[in-house]
């Protein structure tokens, strides 16, 4: 069988090796997270180093390896430009990277993944909405089968009216009431929000400008992702510098 392949990809990060060599981490299409070796590539000639920055989506020819495969082609499916064009977009393009980075696993095909990823890249170069991360990462969550409960108490069961719900709990996954509230505030504003972002109303949610409560839902997205993958995500706070 031919260790030669081909597949589709987004770079995630990429670190240095040797004296112009670079490994190159990409969540690919049909092969999952993949761990490369890009020879040459912090060369001046080299062929297609600017093809293999991080938030690159590319086409890929690679010989698969032991550990590392090797990059024997790169072309780029679309410009990376629209992404560097401002700070505000490549924070955003590199905090969903990393999210992707984390949850992507080895040599584990996830296709779903993979357009989630393209989507949100896609939809950041095109407008830098404030909810494009917080809506990723909640949508991530979602699809991992933790999907927040958003329409009654997680502890007690009650629902509106009779109950309000006026906190979130990312140990417990949902909303409290008033009676068994725990975890952080959480307003009614927040709590609309949320549930447009998953309850299929998305292109509403990100046509929403900048808010005190578009800060609330991010700072709640970026809570609850670290709780799942128990680690801070370091892209996130450039991003909310910003």
């Amino acid at each position: 069988m031919s260790q030669l392949y081909r597949d589709v990809g987004v770079v995630l990060r990429t670190y240095k090796l040797r004296e112009s060599d670079r490994i190159v981490v990409l969540h690919t299409l049909e092969n999952g997270k993949v761990r490369a070796v890009a020879k040459g590539v912090r060369k001046t000639r080299s062929r297609f180093g600017a093809r293999l920055e991080p938030m690159s989506h590319v086409r890929l020819l690679l010989y698969r390896g032991r550990e590392l495969d090797i990059v024997s082609q790169a072309e780029s499916v679309g410009s990376l430009a629209p992404m560097l064009s401002s700070l505000d977009r490549m924070s955003q393009g590199m905090a969903v990277v990393e999210a992707v980075d984390q949850l992507s696993l080895e040599r584990e095909p996830n296709p779903h993944l993979y357009k989630m990823l393209v989507g949100v890249l896609g939809a950041i170069a095109e407008r830098s909405s404030p909810l494009n991360v917080s809506a990723f990462y909640w949508k991530l969550l979602a699809a991992e089968g933790l999907h927040p409960v958003l329409d009654q108490c997680v502890r007690c069961g009650g629902t509106e009216p009779e109950a309000q719900l006026v906190a979130f709990d990312v140990a417990e996954g949902g909303v409290l009431c008033r009676s068994c509230r725990s975890g952080v505030s959480m307003s009614p504003g927040a709590l609309g929000l949320l549930r447009d972002i998953l309850g299929g109303r998305l292109v509403h949610a990100l046509s929403q400008p900048e808010s005190p409560i578009t800060h609330e839902v991010g700072g709640l997205a970026t809570r609850a992702f670290e709780h799942h993958v128990e680690r801070r995500m370091r892209a996130v706070a450039m991003f909310e510098r910003h």
